[in-house]
């Protein structure tokens, strides 16, 4: 569990432990990462890490909880549908998320390597993700009532499947491959969400 610091120097402390935990992850890998070289990074003692931290992994979870505003999951967008054109919603989110996981393709590369090997992590990320298609969930199912939306389709089901289509999307074409053009991958996922959800544009 990590503790959390009570004072200014102790939250400065943890704060840079974080950007050089990030920044030790992305150059090196989780597997090759050492905390030596993290503590280096960030200019402190090694045994100021434990004051903060237990491991390797709790770094990790911290350096992605702080990336967590900017590394949304793929769909529908925080509020209320925009119920005039819903297909330019999801477009939009569409779009801030592959940018999104662009500038942080290295990050999200660490985090799927260690989502292989650590359940724990794995468990924390099921958990982290569950928000996210929580609030998919939420849209899709105002998009129903709205009448706009396929009212058959179980609201939590297809925000898990569309979400995970374009997460998936993400990490094959930019995390993995790192060229495609981000356009393309907007329109397609675009046209496969408001495909599968029954949604034209008026």
């Amino acid at each position: 569990m990590t503790v959390r610091p009570l004072t200014a120097r102790g939250e400065r402390t943890r704060a840079a432990l974080i950007v050089a935990a990030r920044t030790v992850f992305e150059r090196d890998g989780f597997a090759d990462a050492r905390l030596t070289d993290i503590t280096v990074e960030a200019g402190c003692a090694t045994g100021s890490f434990y004051t903060y931290f237990d491991s390797k992994e709790d770094i990790l979870d911290a350096v992605l909880a702080a990336a967590q505003e900017e590394i949304l999951h793929p769909g529908m967008p925080h509020g209320e549908p925009d119920s005039d054109d819903p297909i330019a919603t999801i477009e939009a989110a569409n779009r801030a998320y592959f940018q999104a996981y662009r500038r942080n393709a290295k990050l999200m590369m660490v985090r799927e390597q260690v989502a292989g090997i650590s359940p724990d992590f794995r468990q924390k990320r099921v958990e982290r993700g569950h928000v996210f298609i929580e609030r998919n969930a939420r849209g899709i199912r105002e998009l129903q009532e709205a009448g706009l939306a396929d009212a058959d389709l179980d609201p939590v089901q297809a925000a898990r499947a569309l979400s995970g289509m374009v997460s998936r999307m993400a990490y094959q074409s930019l995390g993995v491959g790192g060229a495609d053009n981000i356009e393309d991958l907007v329109f397609t996922a675009t046209r496969l969400w408001a495909n599968a959800l029954g949604l034209t544009r008026k």
